[in-house]
């Protein structure tokens, strides 16, 4: 783990990652959070799908423009008025109880979402030598993949315990309080964006963008079913509380496999490690359909959480490579926004396959949208040549040049 001790020796990353956590945290919480609320007050998996897929179609709807928004003016006044307003419409949610006004304020919460990872991401290349993005990257990486393993075990003890409505007010609590650490640091408060070249093309219009936000749509749908099939599954069965234990399962393997993500040697291209674990991730993924919510589950879970933390570090990386100038943040801002609804979509269709069919076919979508997901990315990796490219040891010695006065 020496690379990650000479990475922690870095001013700014160890602030950084905690600041940016209890926001990140809430993320984690705020999916099955929504589920349970509308579950428990309309009696109905449905709603819960269709609540959970409102907010997320409305928060990668708007997640482009906010990008947008970023890498024209900064960091600094979007989070301070996003994240307040973001909190105050938790607390609003938690006091709904018919179908039609969770429905509202889900989709509304959802437009409101303060871009809280979209802003990070690029604050890396700030603190750290280009040599250690990768590293940072996989760090990054864990920091989110952690919430998902702590977030899902707190929000659903709280959801169902005698005081549900403890779920929601602390999701407002801890959003409230990464939100503003994330704004006050200096990094992010200073953070310049980066310019654009005269007379490129747009980000929409990038071939490689396209490429990734046309991966995009099978993946996320892939995942929206999945995140609404597991605790439909569970609570058909009886056994709810088995969903924290299941997703925290997989998001244990998922901060594993990032870290070890970050450290594959920089002489492997983050095009050629993006395909292969992209590959072994969908055949992971394959025996879910198979399984119960018990250990079965939590076991393939964790298969496909180690490899796809893995992979979304080369991920990152390739997105680095392949973007255009001046989209630091709209550029994964953009591809959310395609994947983000169409996972909307997929909680939706889950929510109606799991009440009216059964779970299972649900969780055998998945591993289709993955392969399907390979599949695209493997015809059209000519769009994606940029990121076969590996940094020479110049390039090195600039890049760490460029950055002693973060070093020291």
């Amino acid at each position: 783990m020496k690379r990650y001790r000479e990475l922690f020796s870095f001013p700014q990353v160890i602030s950084l990652g905690i600041a940016a956590f209890p926001a990140r945290l809430a993320y984690g919480m705020i999916g099955l959070g929504i589920f349970f609320k509308a579950e428990q007050s309309t009696d109905s998996f449905a709603i819960a799908g269709l609540a959970i897929g409102l907010n997320s179609l409305a928060g990668a709807v708007t997640a482009g423009i906010r990008g947008s928004v970023m890498d024209r003016w900064g960091q600094k006044w979007p989070l301070r008025i996003l994240v307040p307003g973001y909190t105050i419409l938790i607390l609003t949610l938690n006091q709904m109880d018919t179908a039609r006004s969770i429905l509202i304020t889900a989709f509304i919460l959802g437009i409101s979402a303060p871009p809280i990872n979209l802003s990070v991401r690029p604050l890396w290349k700030d603190i750290v030598p280009a040599t250690y993005l990768r590293t940072a990257y996989a760090f990054d990486s864990a920091m989110m993949s952690s919430t998902s393993v702590i977030g899902p075990v707190i929000v659903t003890t709280l959801a169902l315990s005698s005081r549900p409505y403890l779920a929601l007010n602390v999701v407002a609590a801890l959003m409230l309080t990464g939100g503003i650490a994330l704004a006050l640091t200096s990094v992010s408060r200073n953070w310049i964006p980066e310019k654009k070249v005269k007379g490129q093309e747009s980000l929409i219009k990038n071939r490689a963008i396209q490429l990734l936000m046309f991966e995009g749509c099978f993946i996320g749908f892939g995942w929206g079913v999945f995140d609404v099939a597991v605790p439909a599954y569970a609570t058909q069965e009886g056994v709810p509380h088995r969903v924290a234990w299941i997703f925290a399962s997989f998001g244990i393997a998922t901060v594993i496999g990032g870290l070890l993500g970050g450290l594959v040697s920089k002489k492997l291209a983050p095009l050629t490690a993006m395909r292969r674990s992209y590959l072994l991730w969908a055949i992971a993924c394959f025996p879910v359909a198979f399984t119960y919510p018990d250990w079965t589950m939590a076991l393939v879970g964790a298969s496909i959480g180690l490899l796809g933390g893995a992979l979304q570090v080369f991920y990152f990386e390739v997105l680095e490579a392949v973007r255009p100038k001046g989209s630091q943040t709209s550029s994964l801002g953009w591809i959310w926004s395609v994947e983000g609804s169409f996972m909307a979509v997929g909680a939706a269709v889950g929510g109606v396959v799991s009440e009216h069919i059964s779970p299972r076919v649900g969780l055998a979508m998945l591993p289709i949208m993955l392969f399907l997901g390979y599949i695209i990315l493997s015809i059209g990796r000519g769009r994606l040549s940029a990121a076969n490219d590996l940094p020479t040891d110049e390039e090195d010695l600039a890049a760490m040049a460029d950055n002693s006065p973060t070093i020291k």
